[in-house]
């Protein structure tokens, strides 16, 4: 199974959560600390621009990234205000077709050979550009039931919801062969306020978890459901409050452990010497 990535390119669609500070988005996520003059980077692009992303607080001051640990982090939040400053390079379409057929060829040639074999598609139902991407997926199967998995990913498809979300979940009931992915009556995730996805499952109390980066919590939060199938079965709830990144977690679903039934999240503390790394024991 896929567990996610931590690779740059992928971090630059995770949300991000500052706690204690002003919402600044419709309720969505705290606003950075550290508002104040405009950098002259930030400046010219105020200037020069005629809509700022909705995840980039405004008046956020540019020369507070190093401070603040923004280049260090891989969240969608930071990755948002480091390409607003100019100290990193969005993405680009391909210039030509040709470009782009060069391209697939490439990834043919270099994956595995005996990796996985038909590929099959997570995201079910209608996409509106340009809010049509996902990345950094974490994979869980449920160990007495192998037809049961569940992918979590980062999805752009809530950026315009209220509340804003970059959550998304896909399921499958029939061992991968196929997934839905969650949607609730109002064309959105179940995930509010959430992104950067840990998935894990429970096995005495037979409960699938997610934990994100969660605005609800000022931190690290997710939600649960037994029927994770229904998009309208997910609760809420909070692990850990603070300036948190880049977070995991594990499930001891082994019955002769000593520790059977244990889950365990760990994460970075931006608000801490030296982003120091954390673990929590959750249930």
């Amino acid at each position: 199974m896929k567990t996610r990535s931590t690779s740059l390119p992928s971090a630059l669609f995770d949300l991000r959560v500052f706690p204690g500070l002003i919402l600044a988005l419709a309720g969505f996520l705290p606003a950075l600390p550290g508002i104040g003059t405009l950098s002259a980077q930030a400046q010219q692009n105020y200037s020069t621009t005629s809509s700022i992303h909705p995840l980039v607080p405004a008046f956020f001051d540019c020369s507070k990234i190093q401070e603040m640990g923004i280049d260090k982090q891989e969240n969608l939040r930071a990755g948002a205000i480091m390409i607003f400053c100019g100290e990193a390079k969005g993405g680009e379409p391909d210039e030509t077709s040709l470009t782009n057929a060069f391209s697939k060829l490439v990834q043919r040639a270099m994956a595995p050979l005996g990796y996985g074999t038909t590929d099959v598609d997570l995201i079910t139902g209608t996409e509106t550009f340009p809010h049509i991407t996902q990345s950094e997926t974490f994979t869980t199967a449920n160990p007495d039931d192998s037809s049961q998995i569940v992918v979590a990913y980062n999805d752009s498809r809530g950026f315009d919801a209220n509340p804003m979300t970059g959550a998304g979940a896909s399921v499958s009931t029939d061992g991968g062969n196929t997934f839905t992915r969650l949607t609730k009556a109002n064309g959105q995730s179940p995930f509010d306020n959430s992104s950067s996805p840990v998935v894990l499952y429970n096995k005495p109390s037979q409960t699938w978890f997610t934990v994100w980066l969660d605005g609800g919590c000022s931190g690290l939060g997710g939600y649960k459901s037994t029927t994770p199938w229904d998009p309208n079965s997910w609760t809420h709830f909070c692990v850990h409050s603070g300036l948190d990144d880049r977070e995991s977690g594990w499930a001891d679903n082994n019955p002769s452990s000593p520790f059977f039934g244990r889950m365990y999240i760990s994460w970075n503390a931006f608000d801490q010497p030296n982003a120091n790394i954390f673990c929590h024991l959750f249930q």
